[in-house]
Parts: C-alpha cells; sequence; structure tokens
C-alpha cells in the first residue's frame, strides 16, 4: 500500500518510522521544512517527498494542527484518488470533521482519527517508531464510510503498534477529551506556575515531576486545541475549580473528616479506574 503523510513532526515522523519498521508499505511525506523531507529521505523512513507524490497514495495520513490541517484538505482535496483512505491526525474532530465535509471527490473516504499518544517534545528529531506502543487510536467515523474501508483502517493501525481502535463521534470525542487529555495540561502548565516552583531545590519528588511533565508543551498548538473546544474544556474547568474550591475550604476551616471525605473519594475513583484498566 502506498501511504502519504502531511506533517512530519512528532505524531508524522512516528507515523513515518513505524511504518518503516513494522510493516512493507511504501511511504511518501510532505513538511513545510524542506530539511525535515531531506533527512527523512536520507534516513530511509520515506521513499518520495513533496505534494506530487500524494497522488497515488491508498492512505493519506494528515499529522498537522487543526487549522493547518482543515487548509490542507481545502488545498489538496483533489489529490486523492478514487478508493484512497485520507485520516487527520488532530487532536479536537467537530472542527476537522466539519472542515472536511464535502471536500473529496467521489470514492475518497475520510475518517476522522486521534492517536493517543505524544511526548512533551516536539517536531521530527522527538518521534519514535515505538510511540504508539500499546496507545488507542480514535476514529470518528460517519454513515458514510463503508465497513471494508474501516476495517482497512483499523488493521493499518493495529500493525504499527496500537493497542486498540476506539470507535467515536466527534462531538464525543471532544468532550471526553477535554478531561482526559486538555484540562491535564492546564493543570499542569498552572501548577507550574507557582513562584515557588524557580526555588524548590532537595524539596521535590516524583509526584512533582508527575504533575509538571505536560506544562512542557508546544502552547501554539495546545491555544488551537483548546479555543476551539472551548465550550467543552470550560466545562470540566468548571469543574476542577469547584473541587479545588472545596478541598480549601476544608483545610481552611481545619475539617479533618470533610477533607478525610473529599480524599477518600478521590482515591476510591482512582482504585475504580485502575482496576476497570486490567
Amino acid at each position: 500500500m502506498n501511504v502519504a503523510i502531511a506533517g512530519l513532526g512528532l505524531i508524522g515522523g512516528s507515523f513515518a518510522k513505524a511504518i518503516a519498521a513494522r510493516t512493507r508499505h511504501r511511504v511518501t511525506g510532505y513538511d513545510i521544512s524542506a530539511d525535515v523531507e531531506r533527512r527523512a529521505l536520507d534516513a530511509g523512513l520515506i521513499d518520495g517527498a513533496g505534494l506530487n507524490t500524494f497522488d497515488g497514495a491508498d492512505l493519506t495520513l494528515i499529522a498537522l494542527y487543526p487549522g493547518a490541517a482543515a487548509e490542507f484538505m481545502r488545498v489538496n482535496a483533489r489529490r486523492f484518488k478514487p478508493g484512497s483512505i485520507v485520516v487527520d491526525m488532530c487532536g479536537v474532530k467537530r472542527y476537522i470533521v466539519k472542515a472536511a465535509r464535502g471536500l473529496f471527490g467521489e470514492g475518497v473516504t475520510y475518517i476522522g482519527g486521534h492517536p493517543m499518544a505524544g511526548r512533551e517534545y516536539s517536531g521530527f528529531d522527538a518521534s519514535r517508531t515505538e510511540l504508539f506502543d500499546g496507545a488507542s487510536m480514535i476514529l470518528t467515523p460517519d454513515e458514510t464510510v463503508g465497513p471494508d474501508k474501516l476495517e482497512r483502517a483499523r488493521n493499518f493501525f493495529l500493525a504499527l503498534g496500537f493497542g486498540g481502535v476506539t470507535l467515536t463521534t466527534p462531538d464525543r470525542h471532544d468532550e471526553i477529551i477535554a478531561f482526559t487529555s486538555q484540562m491535564a495540561h492546564i493543570v499542569s502548565s498552572g501548577y507550574a506556575q507557582n513562584p515557588i516552583a524557580r526555588n524548590f531545590s532537595g524539596f521535590s519528588a516524583g509526584s512533582f515531576a508527575d504533575m509538571t511533565r505536560v506544562a512542557k508543551l508546544d502552547e501554539n498548538m495546545w491555544t488551537e486545541l483548546f479555543l476551539l473546544n472551548a465550550d467543552y474544556l470550560t466545562e470540566q474547568l468548571d469543574i476542577l475549580v469547584e473541587n479545588l474550591a472545596g478541598f480549601r475550604e476544608r483545610i481552611a476551616a481545619r475539617d479533618a473528616e470533610g477533607l478525610k471525605s473529599m480524599l477518600r473519594r478521590g482515591r476510591e475513583i482512582k482504585e475504580y479506574l485502575m482496576e476497570s484498566e486490567k
């Protein structure tokens, strides 16, 4: 199969590496940086570079920021051949699925996608063959996606090391991802911005590292993702603020029983989640 990748950063570069290492597919790529294209070619990760290589693709992966992905699809929609599949990798789905609607020619199947994998680093140099190992690949197919195309996409992602493929709607994706991903990045960033964070040498352990890991983010990408999902994200932040206010109120009042109750509830939820993941 001929696979074309638009964007060779962390996600696109990792796809190129995983495909090269684990399949026999032919891969071509495009990146706004000619240097990145050259390095991917020199490393043997792609067999060709440039937009002209997308014309013969059986599967196109669009690993760009949402706005750039929407523009890429709009400008290049007629390049994709009948019978091929196009999957975007954007972290929000309502916006990009709406942008893709009606763009493609007859016989081209579009599926919204989101690989639940990442690192606190970005760019081609941060890409890894094993980035997707055990991760969930989310797909948001609509009624126009035939079962054969969906199965082709599912088998492709599983062959790269994904632990499973989750099917959902764009709306449900954005609602849940606001809680599981986007809010975690906001909490981490807010936590790291405490003035004392610059002067704690000798006083931190694993919990501090865990809490601040994803504060090392690409502010351009995450700003775009947050604002494109502002409705669901603000709902989740309201819940978090309410919970934090509850903790503050009980601590300020020296309410040991109330504090124990809140901590117990959090522990029990975490234990339930750990058990359900087994």
